[in-house]
């Protein structure tokens, strides 16, 4: 075949029927204007023979020959090759290029599609990847069997409650298995899934999920249903969260209502932007004089005048405002941003009392800081800010005594500290348990039993009902190994953070892509097996699927070649398929609705049978 020639005519050899074996005939075929990355753009002028004794297939089908040259270039009927596409699919789903910038790099290459091509072809691309994804699923099977099976984690994400996407992940491998977008998060419609993996990848040595009601029945169920006893082991890190939230949360939103309530936050930022204006283009150089007054412990408490004290009240100010500053950014309730912003201030109300008693003598520092004063007075004078910081103060410090037990740290949620061999982190496993246990110990011994300490009493309460419930999926993480692959150990994560940070990853790249950071109507329309593509990015996977990334465009001309062949030998059916189950959609205006929900003329009828004459007495229906 020409490379870069305006016209290349494909021939084929004379050769007999494959059906009958007898001559075949010349039929020309249109010309087809086709571009590829390997050949450029050019006009194919296919040579095409057919049975003289017309010949057909089971399927109805006149025996044909065709250039098998062509059809591993070029997808029957499409202009741009499977190169094309694959570039497309990998910038967009893995890479995640915006259109125009993967129209730019194909530019360079001398293939010009446009908006919606790429837009075709990144859809065309997922389709060959799940089917290929599927026809692998042996050499894959095999792959985690020598591996002494895998260890199932599942999980579903979505933003705002739509576009919820259920994967399911071997923990092992970190290799995506499958994936599926749901109506909604029911057990129900998780189990059919987990299922299907396990029939197609085999049973998986243990299943680790989180503690939504949802997971925890499909886990259940999943286990019954394949008749195996396997570990169903909870996330540490889920049950951590979870008992902190229901420990924090009440007295925290109560923190929050209070600091709204007294509008304190927006007071000092209304302080911060006053004095940046009054000091105007002299604040960069008295930013210095700041610093140098908080260095010299020389001036005790006497805050200097002029502009370095205006300057200096308004750095108390945002020195307040910035108690996120002590969080390290892990989220509620491993951080209390209320409680922080609580002490910052109460700190910094303190210390003005220190400055009041030998005010500065310039009358705006001096009214700039008995002005920063009454707004925090409320955090040292109202009884509420107290009670409330020492509840929440007491149940952080249990929650805490309970995560340093579990040895979870959540800013390490990407594994980045050093692998334990199997034999450590078993080890590690039993060290944690023991700790555990004496903890559970030290709370029952500690217990009160009567007295004014209610609060403290249901707080160990909760936390001993956490553990308690959940303690069955908590352990069993230690998995043997059958002695056909070696025998041995392997340690399943405590936490689905695999998951979680593949799912992280996910979102991200959609935002780079889409520059959204609600990502709602983006999930919605981005399909499922866009979770297959970050496959591709494990070495070992791609050695299963095609054996190298450039040999990608040639294993989906297989499989299309494939489909062909099996569709010629298929005779046709005359069977309708089954009508879609209509309980197969639990959103409540599922994206198929809101064309007819949303129209106008919907809308003006009803609204105009509203309008008609009602009768004087509505009849019940019986």
């Amino acid at each position: 075949m020409s490379t870069q020639g305006v016209a290349v005519h494909v021939e084929m050899d004379i050769a007999p029927c494959p059906r009958c074996f007898g001559p075949t005939v010349v039929q020309k075929s249109d010309p087809r204007h086709v571009i590829t990355i390997e050949h450029g753009g050019f006009v194919a002028y296919e040579t095409v023979r057919v049975c003289a004794a017309r010949c057909r297939h089971p399927s109805g089908v006149l025996v044909t020959l065709r250039s098998a040259s062509l059809a591993r270039r070029v997808p029957p009927g499409s202009i741009f090759g499977y190169d094309v596409e694959v570039f497309v699919g990998l910038a967009r789903f893995v890479h995640h290029r915006q259109r125009e910038e993967i129209r730019a790099e194909l530019a360079k290459k001398g293939v010009t599609p446009s908006s919606g091509e790429i837009t075709i072809l990144a859809l065309r691309f997922l389709k060959h990847l799940a089917e290929l994804h599927s026809s692998r699923q042996p050499a894959i099977r095999e792959r985690l069997e020598r591996d002494g099976g895998y260890p199932l984690h599942f999980d579903a994400t979505g933003e705002d409650g739509r576009g919820t996407l259920l994967v399911a992940y071997a923990g092992w491998r970190e290799w995506v298995l499958g994936a599926w977008k749901l109506p909604t998060e029911r057990a129900d419609q998780i189990l059919p899934h987990l299922l299907d993996v396990a029939g197609r990848f085999g049973l998986p040595c243990a299943v680790m999920r989180d503690l939504g009601r949802a997971t925890r029945t499909a886990a259940k169920d999943f286990v019954r249903k394949i008749k195996l006893k396997i570990p169903i082991l909870g996330c540490h890190l889920h049950f951590l969260s979870d008992i902190g939230k229901d420990l924090l949360k009440d007295a925290h939103d109560k923190l929050r209502a209070l600091f709204r309530n007294h509008k304190l936050r927006p007071g000092l930022r209304a302080l911060v932007r006053d004095l940046g204006r009054k000091l105007g283009q002299s604040l960069p150089g008295v930013r210095d004089e700041v610093l140098d007054w908080a260095a010299d412990v020389t001036l005790q408490h006497v805050l200097p005048n002029g502009r370095a004290g205006l300057a200096t009240v308004r750095a108390i100010a945002q020195w307040a405002l910035d108690s996120a500053r002590d969080g390290k950014h892990v989220g509620f309730p491993f951080e209390r941003p209320y409680l922080d912003l609580y002490e910052r201030a109460r700190k910094a109300r303190r210390a003005l009392d220190a400055f009041l008693r030998r005010p500065p003598e310039g009358k705006a520092v001096c009214r700039a800081l008995q002005r920063l004063a009454r707004l925090l007075d409320p955090v040292v004078t109202a009884e509420d800010f107290s009670e409330i910081s020492e509840v929440i103060s007491a149940r952080a410090e249990l929650f805490d005594e309970l995560r340093a037990a579990l040895r979870l740290n959540p800013a390490s949620s990407r594994d980045d500290k050093p692998r334990l061999s199997a034999e450590e982190a078993a080890a590690e496993l039993c060290d944690i348990r023991k700790g555990l246990g004496t903890f559970i110990r030290s709370l029952r011994r500690r217990r009160p039993a009567r007295g004014p300490a209610e609060d403290a009493r249901d707080a160990i309460d909760l936390v001993l009902k956490h553990l308690q419930q959940h303690k069955e999926s908590l352990w069993g993480h230690v998995i043997f190994l059958p002695k056909k692959v070696g025998g041995g150990i392997r340690v399943v994560a405590r936490t689905n953070n695999l998951l979680e940070a593949f799912f992280h990853r996910m979102k991200h790249g959609e935002r780079r892509r889409s520059g959204r950071k609600v990502l709602t109507n983006d999930f919605e329309h981005l399909p499922a097996e866009a979770a297959l593509a970050y496959n591709l990015t494990k070495p070992d996977y791609v050695e299963i699927l095609c054996g190298s990334l450039e040999r990608l465009p040639e294993a989906f001309a297989d499989i299309d070649i494939a489909k062909r062949i099996q569709a010629l030998g298929t005779p046709p059916s005359t069977c309708t398929p089954p009508d879609e189950d209509p309980r197969g959609d639990f959103a409540s205006l599922p994206r198929a609705d809101r064309r007819i929900v949303r129209a106008e003329s919907l809308r003006l009828r009803i609204e105009a049978a509203a309008r008609s004459r009602a009768p004087r007495r509505l009849v019940a229906l019986r």
